[in-house]
């Protein structure tokens, strides 16, 4: 546990808030709620912030957050600046090469695209001096009442917040415990995927290669950093394999069998699956809610709506999201605040939301058809001028939060 205390900081008791997740709209969060005045606390399943991680895409409003932090300039020096990506046919042979821009909506020169470590620890060195964090625990119980939030933590001890904000992710313990199982609140968008590291033996740079027949997919990731790269591989399945997620075991087994007769280099990626230490499994799924908060807790991120990876919005959403609820607030009282943040915000969530259908129709189609008709497209696309941008990325303008009453945040 570390935490830095500031001479300058108020002296009257500041609010209390209990921010769950360290990835990223948690550190967002308490970037902002510490200069609204707000005393932060940030617990952390994991025992320090996490590093590496596959690369995440930031475009529109997203961008003028971390411009406002103070961030953009850090992390344009750290993007990727992916160059290509080609899309094979079953048999190996090339469908179409063309700019990534094409396909995801991005805006060449402008978005940024890095990889989830350097974000993530770009966010941790801008608060790590201004709050408290508390590594490789989590919360255990939540017990709301009118003056606040008891909270019990696995590592032992209990503390009282005057607020709890849950950014653990789309399979959120915080959400569970205050608003219910995720069954209720999860959409499964049919298909399940499996990504790793591997090394780089195929002289790859800077670009994604795409192998696909009808419901499977296996791509291949260089960012130009090192001699590793990142590899995906993506099925349809009716149904979650609700069996497998709790056993890694299972979930290679599962992948394995999906893939076992598929050509071009996917036998030497299932191998090198085997030996990988990083094997991350889930479903492509959304988290839709018709309320982010109750009482004194509220969501943000992957844990209130998460987008899938098809949108390519993740981390959009979670940055733009987490300095909203942040800001709102500034200088509200939490119910007041929390409304607020769902009246402005779910507009925007919801219309990056709706861009899953453009994603999974190009990338994984799943009949013999709908393959043929995707390839059709994508040779028409390499040919198209680079992406504008899609207005969904920048449906939001974003807000100036200020601070009007400085004893707003005194304990009550």
């Amino acid at each position: 546990m570390t935490r830095t205390d500031h001479a300058s900081l108020p002296a009257v008791p500041r609010r209390t808030v209990l921010v769950s997740g360290a990835s990223i709209a948690g550190p967002v969060l308490a970037f902002w709620l510490t200069r609204y005045g707000y005393a932060v606390t940030v617990v952390e399943k994991a025992s320090a912030p996490r590093s590496g991680g596959y690369p995440v895409d930031v475009r529109g409003t997203a961008l003028e957050v971390l411009r406002r932090m103070g961030l953009l300039s850090r992390l344009r020096d750290a993007h990727i600046d992916l160059r290509r990506l080609t899309f094979l046919r079953g048999d190996g042979s090339q469908v179409a090469s063309i700019h990534p821009h094409t396909v995801t909506g991005g805006v060449a020169g402008r978005d940024l695209e890095v990889r989830r470590g350097d974000l993530a620890d770009a966010l941790y060195t801008a608060i790590r001096d201004d709050v408290e964090f508390v590594f490789d625990d989590s919360i255990h119980t939540l017990d709301q009442s009118g003056d606040g939030v008891d909270v019990t933590f696995h590592g032992g001890g209990s503390r009282t917040f005057d607020l709890v904000l849950g950014a653990d992710g789309m399979h959120s313990r915080t959400r569970d415990m205050v608003f219910g199982p995720e069954e209720q609140f999860h959409r499964y968008l049919g298909y399940c995927f499996a990504v790793f590291t591997m090394r780089n033996t195929f002289g790859l740079s800077h670009e994604t290669v795409m192998w696909n027949t009808p419901g499977r997919a296996a791509a291949l990731y260089a960012t130009g950093h090192g001699d590793e790269l990142h590899a995906f591989l993506n099925f349809a399945r009716p149904e979650p394999p609700f069996d497998a997620f709790p056993d890694p075991g299972a979930q290679r087994d599962l992948v394995a069998a999906v893939f076992a007769d598929a050509g071009w280099e996917v036998p030497g990626i299932l191998a090198a699956m085997r030996e990988a230490d990083d094997v991350f499994f889930d479903a492509v799924s959304q988290i839709r809610m018709p309320r982010w908060h109750r009482g004194r807790v509220a969501l943000a991120g992957d844990a209130a709506y998460a987008p899938s990876f098809l949108t390519g919005q993740g981390t959009s959403l979670a940055l733009v999201g987490a300095y909203m609820l942040a800001g709102s607030l500034a200088d509200a009282d939490h119910a007041e605040g929390f409304a607020a943040y769902e009246r402005d915000t779910r507009e925007f969530v919801a219309a990056n939301q709706g861009l899953v259908g453009e994603g999974g129709a190009t990338l994984f189609p799943t009949t013999v058809a709908a393959l043929e008709q995707r390839n059709d497209r994508l040779r028409k696309l390499s040919d198209m001028p680079a992406a504008q941008g899609r207005p969904e990325h920048s449906a939001l303008t974003l807000p100036t939060f200020t601070i009007t009453n400085p004893t707003q945040h005194a304990h009550r």
